[in-house]
C-alpha cells in the first residue's frame, strides 16, 4: 500500500475517500496526526500530515519514528513524501518540482535518528536512500502528464526552526554539493529504510534559500506561501497519475534491509522489543 506524507501546507489530501482514521500509540510515542486510510483514485492509500493538523510541530519536534512505524504497521510498503525545499541551484526555480535521490544530514542531534539502540544493535545501509523503483515510477508519471520534474537531486536537511545564514547556504551548495535544503526529510528517509519501506521525496521548490546576493530573492514565510499553492497542485497531479498505474517492484535490498543488519540475538530481546522488531521485519 502507498502512504503519502504531507509536508507544510499539505494537511489533507483532496479526493481521498476516508474509510478509517487511525490514532495510533506506538512503542515510540504518538504520531503527528491521525493516519487517514481510504481510497484515492480507486486505490487504497494512507495519508499522514507530517506537522500535524494545523501545523503544530516544528521539524525537530516531529515524531518521525512513530510516524514511520505506524505507517508500516498499517500495511504501507511505499512512501511518497512531499516536502517544501529551498533551491541551492539557479536552475531549480521557485514553483518547480524536484525528486530527491540523496540526503545530506546537517541536523544537530535533537532528533531520534533510529529505531535501534537501548538494547538492540543494528546498522542499515543507506548508501542509496531513495528507492530507485519508486523514483522511476514518479518520473514516469510526471512525464506522462508532461509535468516538468528535476530528478536525482541531493537534499540537505538542516535543524531549523530558524532559516539559515548565507554562510550555511554557501556551505551546503558548494562544499556539500547539495541542490536543495529543507528541515524534515532526515531522519524520515533513513527510518523508512530501517522499516524496509520504499521511500522517495518530491520537493516543492519555494525559494532560493539565501545564497543569492539580492535580498529580495531570499527565503521568507511570505514568499513560501506565494509559491507553495501552485506547486502543491502540480504534486497532486503527479500523485494522481502515479496511483493510476502499477508500481514497479521494490528492490530486495530495501524489502530485506534488516535481513543481515541486526546484530543483537533474538533471544536477548524482551517480548516488547521482539514485537516491534517483528513489525519492522514484516
Amino acid at each position: 500500500m502507498l502512504a503519502v506524507i504531507g509536508g507544510s501546507g499539505l494537511y489533507q489530501l483532496d479526493g481521498l475517500e476516508t474509510e478509517q482514521e487511525h490514532q495510533l500509540e506506538t512503542p515510540f510515542g504518538a504520531t503527528s496526526a491521525p493516519i487517514i486510510q481510504g481510497r484515492y483514485q480507486g486505490q487504497s492509500i494512507l495519508f499522514l500530515a507530517r506537522h500535524g493538523a494545523g501545523h503544530k510541530f516544528l521539524p525537530h519536534e516531529v515524531n518521525y519514528r512513530a510516524n514511520i512505524f505506524a505507517l508500516k504497521k498499517l500495511g504501507a510498503t511505499r512512501i511518497f513524501a512531499v516536502s517544501a525545499a529551498g533551491s541551492l541551484r539557479e536552475e531549480l526555480k521557485p514553483g518547480d518540482l524536484a525528486l530527491v535521490s540523496q540526503y545530506f544530514d546537517h541536523t544537530r542531534g535533537k532528533r531520534a535518528y533510529s529505531f535501534f539502540g537501548d538494547g538492540i544493535a543494528a546498522h542499515v545501509s543507506t548508501a542509496h536512500p531513495a528507492c530507485p523503483a519508486l523514483q522511476h515510477d514518479i518520473e514516469a508519471a510526471a512525464k506522462r502528464i508532461q509535468q516538468p520534474l528535476h530528478a536525482n537531486k541531493t537534499y540537505a536537511c538542516v535543524e531549523g526552526p530558524r532559516l539559515g545564514t548565507q554562510a550555511e547556504s554557501f556551505f551546503l551548495r558548494d562544499a556539500a554539493n547539495c541542490d536543495l535544503v529543507g528541515m524534515t526529510n532526515v531522519p524520515e528517509a533513513f527510518l523508512a529504510r530501517e522499516a524496509q519501506l520504499a521511500y522517495c521525496t518530491l520537493c516543492l521548490v519555494t525559494d532560493y534559500d539565501c545564497w543569492m546576493e539580492d535580498p529580495a530573492m531570499h527565503v521568507s514565510v511570505e514568499k513560501f506561501f506565494e509559491v507553495y499553492g501552485g506547486a502543491v497542485n502540480e504534486a497532486k497531479a503527479v500523485l494522481t497519475e502515479l496511483v493510476n498505474h502499477p508500481f514497479s517492484e521494490t528492490p530486495d535490498n530495501i524489502k530485506q534491509a534488516l535481513s543481515n543488519a541486526v546484530l543483537t540475538a533474538d533471544d536477548s530481546l524482551s517480548t516488547a522489543q521482539k514485537a516491534w522488531l517483528d513489525i519492522l521485519r514484516a
